[in-house]
């Protein structure tokens, strides 16, 4: 029925406030607001997240470029390897960005489109996640 409110939705919202301290989002739904609080509850019962994982959120909250926050795991002059389509690509991570055939790029995802010529997560294509190794 249209208008009609979910009787779930209430006791969520109260949950939602109890873990997080403050009401969830307006527009979320009742499968996200389950789905979020059982998330927070196996993250409280298995140890939360890993501390370079917290300190990435922490710096995307404050403003940081995700890309910027998630090479904190990469030092400066550090290399990374990819082989793609039969060349072997290397990769340095500089102070600010990544070095590639004598140029420097901004992140790691346009040296990966660059390669590619399809949009790609640099992460990923680096296998820098767990979701590596899909394409290529």
């Amino acid at each position: 029925m249209p208008g009609k409110a979910d009787p779930d939705r209430s006791g969520l919202q109260q949950d939602w406030e109890e873990v997080f301290g403050s009401p969830p989002p307006a527009y979320a739904s009742v499968a996200f607001l389950r789905r979020a609080l059982a998330h927070e509850e196996q993250l409280r019962q298995y140890g939360g997240l890993p501390a370079a994982t917290r300190r990435a959120l922490s710096q995307i909250v404050s403003g940081k470029p995700v890309e910027e926050a998630a090479r904190g795991r990469l030092r400066p002059g550090a290399h990374l390897v990819r082989e793609w389509n039969g060349r072997s690509y290397q990769v340095e991570v500089q102070e600010k960005g990544f070095r590639l055939d004598g140029r420097t790029w901004p992140s790691l995802s346009a040296i990966a489109r660059h390669i590619t010529g399809t949009t790609w997560s640099g992460p990923r294509f680096f296998g820098l996640n767990d979701r590596a190794g899909g394409k290529g």
